[in-house]
Parts: C-alpha cells; sequence; structure tokens
C-alpha cells in the first residue's frame, strides 16, 4: 500500500476524473497550499459537447481533445500536481484512500469524485451491442466507423429491399445530442455524400430520430423546440415523438405509438441504430455509496449536501454529472442542477474553494449555479439557442443568428488555442464546401484480425424483433460477442457477422 502523498506536510486533495469538473478543480487548487493527485482512466480531457462531431466526422479527435499532462504543465511545474493514469475501483472512506486498479491505494485528506456519467439503456443493455451512445472517443469512433460502413454496404448491396435498411439511420432520444447528431447524419447524406456513390443516391437515405415525450429538446421552452423539429424536417430528418422503443437488433429498431387509444407497434429496419436516449451516472457512485452510505438518485447520482460534500463526510465531494446536486442561487428555493459542462465547471472550482476555506478554518459555502442558457445545434445555419445576456437578459433565437453564437461559444470555451484555431478552420472549409474531412476509420479486419464470420438472415421487413421472431435467436447468439458494425450482406439478403 502507498499514500502517493509527494509532501506530507501539506494536506492530499485527490481527484478522480479530469473532465470539466476535475480540470477546473485541479487549476483552482494548483496555488494553494496542498499536494494534488489527479486521477483518470484516459490520458486526455475531452470537450464532451462537440464529439457528436467527430463522430459525424466532421472534426478529428485531437481538435476537441488534449493530454491531460499538457493541459495541466503549468499547474504540474509548481511541483504540487501529480497526474496518474488509471481506473478507481473502490473508495475506503474509513482509510480515506481510493483502490486503483491493480490494487494500489492513494490516501487523501480531501477527494473530490468527478467521475462522470455513462449510457442508460434503461434496464435493457443488451441494446448496447445495437446501439453505441456517445460519451467517450471511443464510441465515437464507433459511430463514425457504423455511419461510413452503411454506406458502402448500400454501395454494394443490389437487391433494393435489403439495401434500405442500410441506408435508414435511426437516432433514439430527442435531446441535443439526439438533435445535433440527427441533423449532421441528415446532411452528410443530403449534401456530403451526394455525389460520390455510383449506385447509390446518398440523398434518398433516411434519418429517423425517435423520442419517447411529446416533443423534442423537453428542457427549451416550447416554442424553440417546435423551431428545433421544423429544421429538423427541412434538413431532411423524420420526428417521431410520443414513440416508445421497445427493442432493438441488429436489423432493426421496434417502437410503439398510441393510436386511437390503443398502442400500436411498429418495426423500422435499419442497421445503423444510434442512442441519445439515457444517461447514468458513472459506477463509482454506487462504491461511494456502499463506502459511505450516501444516497443515490434514480440515475445513479450521489445526493450531495448544499456544499457540494457527501452527507456525513466533509472531506468527500462529488461535482459534475455524479453529483445530485441543487443550486442554493436563491436560499428559500434551491433549484436542481443540469448534468450541463457549465455546472460542472462550477461546481469544480466551488468544490475547490471549500476546501481551501476549510483549511483556513472558514465554513464552507452553498453551490449557486449560474444558468447561462442552453443551446443546441440542428445543422448548417440552423439552431436554437435560449441563453442570458449581460444588460439585455434572457432572450431566445433561433436558425441563423443562434448557429453562428453556437459556433462562437464552442470555440471560445475549447481548451487551447491550437483547437480552437483547428476547430475554426475546419468549420470554415466544411461551410464553404460541405465536406468532412475526417471520414477515415480503422479496417473493421484488422480491429478483429481472428474473427470467424457466421451468417445470418434478417427477419421479414415489419416483422417483430423479439424472442419470438424469425432469426432473432440466431442474431443474439451470432452477435454474442460481436460489434454489429462489422455485419455485412450476405447470401440472400442476410448477414455476415463477424462472431468470436
Amino acid at each position: 500500500m502507498s499514500s502517493n502523498r509527494t509532501n506530507p506536510r501539506k494536506p492530499h486533495v485527490v481527484i478522480v476524473g479530469c473532465g470539466f469538473g476535475g480540470i477546473e478543480a485541479a487549476k483552482a487548487l494548483s496555488r494553494a497550499p496542498v499536494e494534488i493527485t489527479v486521477i483518470d482512466r484516459t490520458n486526455h480531457h475531452l470537450f464532451q459537447p462537440l464529439l457528436y462531431q467527430v463522430a459525424t466526422a466532421g472534426l478529428s479527435a485531437p481538435a476537441i481533445s488534449g493530454p491531460i499532462r499538457h493541459i495541466l504543465r503549468d499547474e504540474i511545474a509548481r511541483g504540487n500536481l501529480t497526474v496518474l493514469m488509471g481506473e478507481v475501483t473502490a473508495i475506503d472512506a474509513a482509510a480515506n484512500c481510493v483502490v486503483m486498479d491493480g490494487g494500489e491505494h492513494v490516501c487523501y485528506d480531501h477527494l473530490i469524485v468527478a467521475a462522470g456519467a455513462t449510457h442508460s439503456y434503461f434496464g435493457r443493455d443488451d441494446w448496447a451491442r445495437y446501439a453505441p451512445g456517445l460519451k467517450t472517443l471511443g464510441d465515437a469512433f464507433t459511430i463514425r466507423r457504423r455511419v461510413l460502413t452503411a454506406f458502402e454496404r448500400a454501395e454494394r448491396e443490389s437487391d433494393p429491399a435489403a439495401r434500405e435498411p442500410w441506408l435508414t439511420f435511426a437516432v433514439v432520444g430527442a435531446g441535443p445530442t439526439g438533435v445535433e447528431m440527427a441533423g449532421t447524419l441528415a446532411e452528410i447524406a443530403q449534401t456530403t455524400l451526394s455525389a460520390e456513390f455510383r449506385r447509390i443516391d446518398s440523398r434518398h437515405a433516411r434519418v429517423v430520430l425517435i423520442e419517447g415525450a411529446p416533443r423534442v429538446l423537453g428542457t427549451f421552452p416550447e416554442d424553440l423546440s417546435q423551431r428545433a423539429r421544423k429544421q429538423l424536417e427541412e434538413l431532411g430528418a423524420e420526428v417521431l415523438t410520443s414513440a416508445k422503443v421497445t427493442d432493438i437488433n441488429a436489423f432493426g429498431i421496434q417502437y410503439e405509438t398510441v393510436e386511437g387509444g390503443q398502442p400500436v407497434r411498429h418495426f423500422l429496419p435499419a442497421r445503423t441504430v444510434i442512442w441519445g436516449a439515457g444517461v447514468a451516472a458513472s459506477p463509482l457512485g454506487r462504491a461511494l455509496a456502499k463506502a459511505t452510505g450516501c444516497t443515490l438518485d434514480r440515475a445513479g447520482r450521489v445526493v450531495v449536501e448544499p456544499d457540494l460534500t457527501v452527507p456525513g463526510h466533509a472531506e468527500i465531494a462529488v461535482v459534475g454529472d455524479l453529483a445530485s446536486a441543487k443550486s442554493f442561487l436563491r436560499a428559500d428555493k434551491p433549484t436542481p442542477v443540469p448534468g450541463v459542462s457549465p455546472a460542472a465547471k462550477q461546481m469544480g472550482r466551488k468544490a475547490a474553494l471549500n476546501i481551501i476555506r476549510r483549511l483556513k478554518g472558514q465554513p464552507t459555502q452553498a453551490f449557486r449555479y449560474y444558468d447561462y442558457g442552453s443551446l443546441a445545434t440542428i445543422g448548417k445555419r440552423a439552431a436554437v439557442a435560449d441563453v442570458e445576456l449581460p444588460l439585455i437578459g434572457r432572450i431566445k433565437f433561433s436558425g441563423l443568428s443562434a448557429w453562428l453564437f453556437w459556433l462562437f461559444v464552442h470555440i471560445y470555451f475549447l481548451i487551447g488555442f491550437r483547437n480552437r484555431l483547428v476547430v475554426f478552420m475546419d468549420w470554415a472549409w466544411a461551410y464553404f464546401t460541405s465536406q468532412r474531412h475526417a471520414r477515415v476509420f480503422p479496417d473493421p479486419h484488422a480491429l478483429e484480425p481472428h474473427a470467424m464470420v457466421v451468417r445470418v438472415t434478417p427477419p421479414p421487413v415489419g416483422a417483430s424483433i423479439g424472442a419470438a421472431a424469425p432469426g432473432s435467436a440466431a442474431v443474439h447468439a451470432a452477435l454474442g460477442a460481436a460489434d454489429s458494425a462489422t455485419a455485412a450482406p450476405g447470401p440472400a439478403g442476410g448477414a455476415a457477422v463477424a462472431a468470436s
């Protein structure tokens, strides 16, 4: 067991996770009389609001990410910050230690947990293999590969009926990520690829956005939600609201609507499904609950005190998407804090400030979230904005002006001048040419060089894809350990599926 305390004379602060909250906490503490250890499972910080741009080949990965050590190089140079790459698997609150993969113990005097969130499939984790979510660079690469491969498979398919599912893209969930993804996929089909295939016309591709709630962008004002839907449809996307997904497999998606007071099931043949419907807190929340007895909400987030600490453990703070926190901007009327990057940044700074106050013997402060508004882009020259502007107040706008504002805000908040410059140049190029330069992905065979091929036949168009559906058992057996992105046309419209 090692404490990893470089200077035992100073209090040791451990920060788990180097997303928006973790980065801000580390920077805020770097000049304080403490030793800091930052632990992250990757070597990079990721600007998640633009991750869908990597998934849709609009930006390369380095444009929206940066090495943690480079981002914190000035703080490291001050001599009190250590960065460790590894995964925290458990928290020993009694011993004031976190446990890393491999069993290494890192002890702390103060702990900030900023481990973020992952995908939630609402109890249907088996859907993950067919409908990847978008939280990491790995997710973005998977989606990019599946989207571009679908067009390639369609070009090879001679049967129009078998080709159609390859040219159908379903996006589940109409929050900002789903809306942005659907709009961008429609643009790719309508403009980027429109002159690059001989056998198919990419403009005939279908992009279907499926949402269980009555409208898209449910957290936005209703008028902006309606404008967003209209802009999506103008780009060529289909929007299905009040549609509940009931099953997903390699051949399509089944959803349910209510018509005339009765539930009606529909089947959409689609080889590419992207999940944006649910978010769950990092599994580290459960580890923290086990260690401290703290309460978790329905999404697995840690219910924290007003100052962001864990009840009964003032030395542990939770920030970002892992925290179920409230803002005390009005002390008499606390409001829930949304899971967005500005909130994570503000929480990271507040957790750091409270540690400094505690070291000075001062009382900690309740967290106050300053909401500057919400933005969502739909496509080129199409976006919606609900923002708070200095001296003006809260305003709502959409279309070109909202899109330009969205561009400015996201470039401004990117970390590093190089990233800002690269993103600006890439977006300018895409605007004038409608091209996406990052349309490359690894050879699927190189990813799984020892995979064997199993051929399965899709169910008839319109058939249920439940457990009793034709071919369903074969699909689930064949894809048990496979990435459905490797599915290729087989004999008689079947599929060649790589399986381990």
